[in-house]
């Protein structure tokens, strides 16, 4: 795995100049952020040796490497996810492939159910801690000592600087951002009435299906990571109202230039 995932760096590397000063995983209806790079240098998932291809709606499917507030950035405009049949592995191999390039800092973004009662739909959240609740993790199986430690400490996997710099962009642009405890179920159905009052007594106050693949990766890797998700709907049984993925696109686009806004000046803040 660690010689396909060099080899995917390399071809990246191929592709563009200098290494990356920020790492960014733009979720459903997020892709749109990719927009605001300068000198903007396209790599189809496809072309890139041994990487998955995303399916889902939302999802373009690419990295673009570019630079934004005078800083290197690479981001994924769409992720995979465990429900489309990939393993972890093949789930966290863009993260692993950032972390050969160089990245250090990760920005993870992401649509999500609101479990929180005082959460609507359009909020942003930042994300101050995760629950996994996917029955698996990227991490076992054989260690690499040379990646990270055989037992990563998991106390603060969201570095608590970035969401400091992240709640101080907020207040200067005006942007009324909510904190709170992100849980990943498998998908790809949404969650039950019993499942989201469940994740409501253990303090939850998102749920999604991705982004702690990830994390958790990344700070195996040492990099530094913050977590932002897009309220795009209530859980099941917060409303009266069906779920529908058409649903989180849509919400995604209504707060789009909010998200741009603010996303933008976390990476312009963010040394």
């Amino acid at each position: 795995m660690l010689n396909k995932i060099k080899e995917a760096a390399q071809y990246i590397q191929d592709q563009t100049q200098g290494t990356p000063d920020i790492g960014l995983v733009l979720g459903s209806g997020l892709g749109v952020f990719a927009d605001q790079i300068e000198s903007p240098k396209a790599i189809r998932y496809e072309d890139i040796p041994y990487f998955p291809v995303s399916t889902v709606a939302g999802h373009v499917g690419q990295f673009i490497h570019g630079e934004l507030y005078g800083k290197k950035v690479l981001a994924m405009q769409g992720r995979f996810h465990f429900y489309e049949g990939y393993s972890m592995q093949e789930v966290v191999f863009p993260i692993r492939v950032m972390q050969v390039l160089g990245v250090e800092r990760l920005i993870l973004t992401n649509a999500a159910g609101g479990v929180n009662s005082s959460f609507s739909a359009g909020d942003l959240m930042i994300i101050t801690d995760h629950y996994n609740n996917m029955g698996t993790n990227p991490l076992i199986g054989p260690n690499d000592d040379t990646v990270g430690d055989r037992f990563p400490d998991m106390s603060a996997v969201y570095d608590p600087t970035f969401i400091k710099i992240a709640k101080a962009a907020a207040n200067e642009l005006g942007v009324q951002v909510k904190e709170g405890v992100y849980a990943a179920n498998t998908g790809p159905m949404y969650e039950t009435p019993a499942e989201v009052k469940g994740l409501r007594i253990l303090g939850v106050d998102a749920v999604g299906m991705s982004t702690v693949p990830e994390a958790t990766v990344a700070r195996h890797a040492g990099m530094r990571v913050l977590g932002i998700s897009c309220i795009t709907n209530m859980a099941a049984g917060m409303l009266d109202t069906p779920l529908s993925h058409d649903e989180v696109i849509t919400t995604a686009a209504k707060v789009q230039e909010q998200f741009i806004s603010l996303l933008g000046r976390i990476i312009e803040t963010i040394e």
